[in-house]
């Protein structure tokens, strides 16, 4: 593939994310400024300010993550790798341990 092609498509992706920020900013400040505004009586907000709490928020809960393998299964994975390389006993060991752990939450019968 020729250099030509790479620099159209790097081009493509960035204008594609610029569109999308400007979309999910948009529906921001259109959310905000048609319901908290009404329910709330909070100031109407810019275009920019509801960009800048979009980036606000991805910074607060959604963080930077990079290369994370758990969202391709990656961790589902070698846990099942790790699951089919023990002895019987140990698997029931750690399913003994997961009931242990998780019995608090199961409904007795004095409730």
């Amino acid at each position: 593939m020729n250099k030509k092609f790479w620099i159209k498509k790097i081009i493509g992706f960035a204008l594609l994310g610029i569109a999308i920020a400007a979309l999910l900013g948009y529906v921001v400040m259109s959310l905000w400024n048609h319901v908290l505004v009404a329910v709330l009586n909070v100031s109407v907000i810019s275009f920019w300010q509801a960009l800048g709490i979009l980036l606000l928020s991805k910074i607060l809960f959604g963080g930077f993550k990079g290369g994370c393998s758990c969202h391709r299964g990656g961790w589902k994975k070698e846990m099942q790798e790790k699951w089919h390389g023990m002895s019987a006993e140990e698997r029931e060991k750690i399913k003994q341990e997961w009931r242990n752990r998780c019995g608090v939450w199961k409904k007795t019968d004095t409730e």
